[in-house]
């Protein structure tokens, strides 16, 4: 017994200040040995309602970012057992923090990434703005999203926006949007007119869908209009621009035909002669 803990509290010395003994590379390997175990139930309890594709990318992740765990646990285990592990946090303290800063953008994209692939709050084929930008996703990526634009520009999101700015995901109830178009008319209109040929230009696009029928909302008494809302649903939603722009010239088409104008902005400017 003596002989086995003589063997166990053998020390190896790399400095006057680091050393170790065989009882506490023991420990680190038991240490280790748990981790392991922890992290694979862990891996296998996050990825198990995961699609192929993004478990596929989480586990290549997961690879990764476990070799970091485990220098986290070797240290901690080093430090609770009573090894002197100062000397080498003292060490290498500049070379972490440099590290540290060049590597934080890219770590909050990382780990932005995986929050997508989790949560699965964005999917391949959504149609998403952020930032002012739109377009339909066509990748996801650990660190970026790839999207496509409606003018076939590729958009490349660096994941960690998401955190910081609001995403408008037009497609996550469904393909289906409802879609508005503003449209002003002359005072002394007749309203109930302008209401009937409103519907009859969205109603009759091939892109809009009957059901919910297209609605018209009198909006506003404008300074030199009445002002309505066009609402009405489109199932493409990501090419919503070439429709409204038809129906926007059959509006124009019906009102002259029915003779209804769409007036313009107008300004009466006085001048006044200054007396001397």
């Amino acid at each position: 017994m003596n002989k086995l803990m003589e063997f166990l509290n053998y020390e190896f010395t790399f400095s006057k200040d680091i050393h170790i003994t065989i009882k506490a590379i023991l420990l680190v390997i038991v240490a280790l040995l748990f981790t392991s175990l922890i992290l694979k139930l862990l891996r296998k309890l996050i990825t198990q309602k995961l699609p192929n594709d993004d478990k596929v990318k989480f586990i290549s992740l997961f690879s990764f970012s476990k070799w970091f765990i485990y220098v986290v646990i070797i240290l901690m285990t080093l430090h609770n057992i009573g090894v002197n592990v100062t000397a080498l946090f003292a060490a290498s303290a500049a070379l972490l923090v440099g590290v540290g800063l060049a590597l934080q953008t890219l770590f909050q994209d990382i780990i932005s990434g995986v929050f997508i692939l989790v949560d699965q709050s964005v999917h391949v084929g959504d149609i998403i703005e952020l930032d002012g930008k739109v377009g339909r996703v066509e990748e996801i990526k650990l660190r970026t999203t790839r999207a496509v634009t409606i003018d076939n520009k590729v958009l490349i999101i660096p994941n960690h926006l998401y955190l910081t700015n609001s995403l408008y995901n037009w497609t996550e109830n469904g393909t289906e949007t409802r879609e508005h178009i503003l449209v002003g008319v002359a005072y002394g209109s007749d309203i109930e007119l302008v209401k009937k040929l409103l519907l009859e230009a969205a109603s009759s696009h091939p892109d809009v869908i009957s059901t919910p029928k297209p609605k018209v909302l009198f909006i506003n008494f404008g300074d030199s209009s009445l002002d309505f809302k066009l609402i009405f649903t489109l199932n493409n939603s990501f090419e919503a621009a070439l429709p409204k722009s038809d129906i926007r010239f059959k509006i124009d088409a019906l009102f002259r035909e029915h003779n209804i104008s769409i007036p313009f902005p107008q300004r009466d400017v006085h001048f006044y002669k200054s007396k001397k």
